[in-house]
């Protein structure tokens, strides 16, 4: 839509993972080395972590591109697998063709030494290299620990590269994967970018994309970097979102002001500017240093004047006043690190499945999966705080806190100002402000789908998903006609999916997608059913 506008050639920041975009930074350039090194060199793990959005994946796809050619990788981005099917993954990546007997994991682990051997003696390097390492479970880790015995006398036949949020190295911590964690030969912790990388990092996917200009002005790159914190997927969503305000005000330089409206946008909340935050905020400190003055007199002054009075009369002096201030309120990243709050994965699944009324077995499989044995699907999104209020559904948060620690609460209250979090056996209640300092829009969401499989529907579509939907849109439309729900997709369903979308702020394309059908779910809800509020947002 706007890259002819700014005369590029294509969308400069899409969330995309494409290799052309990775900005080599002092910070990226140090992670990527890493990853060579761990292609180049034999023996052991190699451990890359970074908060959601750093640009771990774009990483990756980079080191993909720059392999040497006697490098063979075999690459698994869903590590949600048991044992043998991580075996299995493994085997299909490289190309190992599996014998339909192997059923258990020695007969998969002999191939794979087999192959290592032979691409060993063939002067091949074979590389593995997990991402969202930190989902796998502590039995795949044992057999992963076990892949590193494959070896001739002096050198590994196998390289493994663990790439996951912090959360990996927190579970590779634990005592009964230290095994695993003694063979870690280099780690690297990717930060955000700083101030001047997050300009840079602007400029360069402006240049990629052909920019031969500078379309935002200085002003709005700081406030790139204020709003968005340096995390690379933040920065991409918020310059996006002020290209296109850009181009509908037919501007061809973004302000301050529209990448401020743009985070807006992105945050779910209004965003006052800077210079009004910090001239509030000089005043507030007058006002109360004034008013402290103030009392202070009136504390000090009168009862001095009336207890030298007293004591020419004889009288006894009054006793001293003590004015205490009150406690600034906690932080969220100091309500996080209170004893009994507890941020684990187990602790976000045991609450947040408790309010679908599921109990949640810590130490046994997944979340999801134990969702999923009571008919309830996972859903991975990131969005903003306006989109949760449209979902309308609890959802488990992925906070950062200051230290760059992940953690992770269950949203169970949105309001106007404030939000409520549920820690362990704690709710906490925090402004809507210092909350989206700690969470930068990743979520997951629970939620009961009428149909065994969730797909994309439009028009021409036939079957009991069709049914289920149109159920729905009647009980949404309050229809009392008896009219009974078809299983074509026709145009008058199509009508009612795209008056369903406008009323509830959603691109009306007639499509029912993921997010028009978690809307829909949560406008219908059942009684028994948890909400972010009583009411379902356009009720």
């Amino acid at each position: 839509m706007y890259p002819a506008f700014f005369g590029i050639a294509e969308k400069p920041f899409a969330i995309t993972p494409d290799p052309r975009y990775l900005y080599l930074g002092a910070r990226h350039a140090e992670a990527l080395a890493h990853l060579v090194y761990g292609i180049n060199e034999a023996g052991g793990f190699i451990q890359l972590t970074g908060e959601v959005g750093t640009g771990k994946t774009t990483t990756i796809r980079s080191l993909l591109a720059r392999a040497p050619r006697n490098a063979e990788i075999a690459l698994i981005i869903n590590p949600r697998l048991s044992p043998l099917e991580f075996l299995q993954t493994i085997c299909e990546e490289l190309g190992i063709g599996v014998a339909e007997d192997a059923g258990n994991g020695k007969e998969l682990v002999d191939q794979l030494n087999t192959y290592l051997l032979r691409a060993h003696a063939a002067g091949r390097r074979v590389v593995l290299i997990v991402d969202e390492a930190q989902n796998l479970t502590a039995e795949v880790l044992e057999q992963v620990r076990l892949l590193t015995n494959l070896e001739t006398e002096s050198q590994k036949l196998l390289q493994i590269i663990l790439i996951g949020q912090p959360e990996l190295r927190t579970l590779l911590a634990r005592n009964d994967l230290r095994q695993l964690a003694q063979r870690v030969t280099a780690r690297y912790h990717l930060e955000p970018l700083s101030r001047d990388d997050t300009v840079a990092y602007v400029a360069h996917r402006l240049r990629v994309a052909g920019a031969t200009n500078d379309i935002f002005s200085r002003p709005a790159l700081r406030e790139i970097y204020r709003r968005s914190g340096g995390v690379p997927r933040v920065i991409n969503v918020i310059c996006d979102r002020a290209l296109l305000a850009a181009y509908t005000q037919d501007s061809h330089q973004v302000s301050s002001a529209l990448v401020r409206r743009a985070a807006s946008e992105v945050f779910g909340r209004r965003l006052a500017p800077t210079w009004l935050t910090m001239g509030l905020q000089a005043l507030l400190v007058l006002m109360v240093v004034g008013a402290g003055a103030m009392l202070w007199r009136l504390i000090v002054d009168r009862p001095l004047a009336s207890n030298q009075a007293g004591a020419a009369l004889g009288a006894p002096s009054p006793p001293a006043v003590h004015v205490l201030a009150p406690a600034p309120a906690p932080t969220l990243a100091a309500q996080l690190a209170q004893p009994g709050v507890d941020t684990s994965t187990d602790a976000a699944f045991t609450q947040l499945l408790k309010l679908w009324h599921v109990v949640y077995t810590p130490g046994a499989t997944d979340g999801c999966s134990q969702a999923a044995a009571q008919g309830l699907d996972c859903v991975n999104l990131r969005g903003s705080l306006a989109q949760l209020r449209q979902l309308n559904r609890p959802v488990i948060l992925m906070l950062s806190d200051s230290g760059g620690n992940s953690k992770q609460a269950v949203l169970t209250g949105l309001g106007e100002t404030s939000a409520t979090l549920r820690t362990g056996a704690k709710a906490l209640t925090v402004s809507i402000a210092e909350l989206s300092r700690y969470w930068f829009g990743d979520y997951l969401l629970l939620w009961r789908p009428g149909v065994p499989a969730v797909t994309e529907l439009l028009q021409g579509a036939h079957g009991p998903a069709v049914r289920q939907l149109h159920a729905q849109l009647l009980r949404w439309r309050g229809d009392t006609s008896g009219t009974r729900p078809g299983v074509d997709y026709d145009a008058a369903l199509k009508q009612l999916v795209e008056d369903f979308q406008r009323e509830h702020h959603l691109s009306v394309d007639g499509i029912a997608g993921l997010e028009t059908q978690l809307t829909l779910d949560a406008a219908v809800a059942e009684p028994d059913s948890p909400l972010l509020v009583d009411t379902p947002p356009g009720n």
